[in-house]
């Protein structure tokens, strides 16, 4: 086994692969960019080495110098975690060149799975089902509309060397074709650098389910099963479960040995995962491999107990796989949802900003998981992926795990950036979900359920608010003063022959940017009757959790002055901060509302500004390239 290894990724991966080291006393040395100086992965391995700039391509992707780190460290390996280098044959290569072990799968075997047309024939040729499609190497923009059109609407356009949603477009009919595909085409040059497409037939009714395979190189193959990953917005998951509730035994059973196939037609090595789309017929179809291992693989540890590192650590050491498939038993149900820095009611957006208040489960109980590389205090910055954290439970069946996933999230709070804690909330109480409903349609289906309007608040909730401040001067009083019985130090609000009463200025939103300002009158003597909930605070804002919402508010401090906001009229802002990829217009052109303005790239994704409204654009204030901050003025609208 090896004594040192290299960890060649940030955040909540590196930490958790440290865990696992740290347990069986294997030394760690991680990499950091300059934006990650302070994070926790820095902190908890035993060695840490800069190695460029804030943005990926100037540090986490820069294969050479990580290799370099790794040589005078005296690293005897390299795991390349989940995303950046991890399914990168080159790099692969290079590791093994420089006499280290690559904690993960055979250059060659990255390659054949690389480009999803290419993966594709080697699964026809091993008898593995795949989707109907065009996977040739003809890019015309004609040719591959005309493909479509044999194909049948709807289709998707897929990035060949794509993962995680980029460049993956939906095209519903034939008009859409072209401005889809050139998205497409974007974004897999900007992601992956290779902007070459493949046209498949899009599944109705799909669910998209992904097997755990392990290979090593002792010509052992086994499965752990199955993830349910179909509940995602953005072709990003947000939701992982297991078992997933809509297999059968007989259809597990398939899909298993179509997936341990698939690994032996590579002679795979190490973890990967197999991705399945299962259609409303339940046909199921090979989409991908991911070789590596994936973000949600903490649900298939919960199930197994076992612990898939340290199979990767020891497959890579020359160690047989730890069990073989007919020793792999599973037993109860998980479920893993992502926190994310994110606004569900604006499309998921990403968001940015400084985990004032983070609290969450304290993970002591086997049955809860938290998985994050942030404490409270850390930044949520625009270069990386927006996931804070990932919560896990086990429950012996399903009903249990959604119970002890309700209860978790009740015990989750941030403060600091917008999140989609209320969203997974809704989502874990719908009654759909709790009856098995998992299909990649979900959010879409119940958008009204799952993103509401924002309705006014209740006088129960601004209570609440309301009440947590009292308390809170109370508590600061009771600190400042050796006299907190004095009738002049009473907070209660008592006035001669008047009920006691405060007046309370609220808003909602974080940092009070959803609404008007709400004045609450609380008579603290006259409460509404007891119900339980959780009141986060830090500063001027608050958080309210209930057992199925929440809302983030905001105290507007009597005794703090704050200057007007300028007015808005006539000016679009960015809503998140990013980078300009494409400019629509030029000053002096009429607009359309609804009309696409520019075009930005944030935290690996990219988004669409449209016109907020018929006009003619007076100013244009980024060009091609720029970096924009949120908030900050795009374009001007003439008067």
């Amino acid at each position: 086994m090896f004594d040192k290894i290299l960890i060649a990724n940030r955040g909540e991966i590196a930490c958790r692969i440290i865990r696992t080291c740290r347990r069986m006393a294997i030394r760690t040395v991680a990499v950091y960019s300059e934006a990650d100086a302070e994070a926790q992965h820095v902190h908890q391995a035993d060695e840490a080495y800069l190695i460029g700039g804030p943005r990926p391509v100037d540090s986490y992707l820069k294969g050479d110098v990580i290799i370099e780190v790794a040589k005078k460290s005296g690293a005897q390996a390299i795991h390349p975690g989940y995303g950046f280098l991890s399914e990168n044959e080159d790099f692969a290569r290079a590791v093994e060149a420089a006499g280290m072990a690559f904690i993960g799968p055979t250059p060659e075997a990255i390659e054949k799975m690389g480009l999803k047309d290419q993966a594709k024939k080697i699964m026809q040729a091993a008898g593995v089902p795949v989707v109907p499609g065009y996977h040739g190497d003809s890019q015309d923009p004609t040719f591959l509309h005309q493909q479509a059109e044999s194909i049948g609407y709807p289709v998707l356009v897929k990035a060949v060397a794509g993962g995680g949603g980029k460049g993956m477009r939906l095209v519903e009919q034939s008009g859409e074709f072209a401005a889809q595909l050139e998205a497409a085409q974007r974004e897999a040059r900007n992601a992956f650098g290779d902007d070459r497409v493949l046209i498949e037939r899009f599944v109705k009714g799909p669910h998209h389910i992904e097997f755990q395979v392990f290979g090593d190189t002792h010509g052992n193959y086994a499965h752990l099963y199955e993830r349910e990953c179909s509940i995602q917005r953005r072709h990003q998951k947000i939701l992982e479960e297991t078992p997933s509730p809509y297999l059968d035994e007989a259809m597990r059973t398939k899909m298993g040995d179509a997936a341990v196939a698939a690994a032996e037609a590579i002679g795979y090595r190490g973890a990967g995962t197999i991705e399945f789309i299962a259609g409303e017929d339940r046909e199921f179809f090979f989409m991908e491999m991911n070789t590596r291992l994936q973000v949600e693989h903490p649900i298939t540890e919960m199930i197994t107990g076992e612990d898939l590192v340290e199979w990767q650590l020891r497959v890579a050491a020359g160690e047989p796989l730890p069990l073989l498939q007919d020793e792999i038993v599973t037993g109860g149900h998980a479920i893993e949802v992502r926190i994310c820095a994110e606004d569900p009611q604006n499309q998921f957006l990403p968001e940015i900003g400084r985990l004032e208040r983070f609290v969450h489960p304290d993970g002591d109980d086997d049955d809860i998981r938290l998985d994050t590389g942030v404490v409270e205090g850390d930044e949520i910055s625009i270069y990386y992926d927006p996931m804070i954290a990932k919560l896990i439970v086990w429950g012996e069946d399903r009903s249990a795990a959604i119970r002890r996933m309700r209860q978790a999230l009740t015990e989750t709070a941030v403060i600091g950036c917008k999140t989609n804690l209320g969203f997974l909330q809704r989502l874990l109480h719908h009654p759909a979900y709790v009856q098995g409903d998992t299909a990649t349609s979900f959010i879409g289906e119940y958008s009204q359920d799952l993103l509401p309007a924002r309705t006014p608040l209740s006088g129960d909730v601004l209570d609440l608010a309301a009440t947590r401040i009292l308390v809170d001067e109370a508590d600061e009083l009771s600190a400042a003063t050796t006299e907190p019985n004095s009738p002049w130090n009473s907070l209660a609000g008592w006035r001669v022959n008047a009920p006691p009463s405060r007046i309370f200025a609220i808003k909602p939103g974080v940092g009070g940017r959803d609404g008007e300002e709400i004045r609450h009158r609380l008579n603290p003597m006259h409460l509404a009757p007891r119900q339980d909930a959780t009141v986060i605070r830090s500063g001027d804002a608050l958080q309210i959790i209930l057992p199925d919402r929440r809302y983030d508010l905001h105290y507007v401090d009597p005794h703090h002055y704050e200057a007007p906001e300028a007015a808005a009229e006539g000016r679009l802002t960015a809503l998140m901060p990013g980078r300009v990829v494409k400019l629509f217009v030029q000053a002096g052109d009429a607009v359309k509302k609804g009309q696409p303005l520019l075009i930005m790239e944030a935290m690996k994704m990219e988004h669409t500004i449209a016109s907020p409204k018929d006009g003619v654009i007076e100013r244009v204030a980024y060009a091609v390239n720029d970096m924009v901050q949120a908030d900050a003025l795009l374009f001007a609208f003439a008067e």
